[in-house]
């Protein structure tokens, strides 16, 4: 996984995954399994599937022209309200977006590193066992 700094503020992690070297072929399949990985999770929450290519086309937004799918899986980890300033960084999203050769896995760092560790553990278990990093 990399991290960048995104317009000078946001920390986000990305995995970039050759189609050649994913587990699966399919966006609705990436989705599905992690889906799953929320839903099995004894304190996440899944929330929603947002088509994010499909509202940007509609509002003739700006989409770059490598970009064929994207879709946001909405979730949130929240097992405590401690102020109200957690609630700016939930829900958790984890981008995803289908280019012709790759899949792009995208999140922003979540606030308990444990957490964090787990987005990571889930977009690596997308690429196949055999593939090294």
């Amino acid at each position: 996984m990399k991290k960048t700094i995104l317009m000078d503020k946001y920390p986000v992690f990305n995995l970039t995954i050759d189609k050649s070297e994913c587990k699966y072929t399919t966006m609705q399949a990436i989705i599905e399994d992690l889906c799953a990985k929320i839903e099995a999770h004894p304190i996440a929450k899944f929330i929603a599937i947002f088509d994010h290519y499909a509202h940007t086309k509609n509002i003739n937004g700006e989409i770059a022209p490598e970009i064929l799918d994207a879709k946001n899986i909405v979730f949130c980890f929240g097992a405590a309200i401690p102020n109200s300033k957690i609630l700016a960084v939930r829900p958790r999203s984890i981008g995803l977006c289908e280019t012709k050769d790759q899949f792009v896995i995208d999140f922003l760092e979540a606030p308990k590193e444990e957490l964090h560790a787990l987005m990571e553990t889930w977009a690596k278990s997308l690429v196949n066992a055999c593939i090294k990093e």
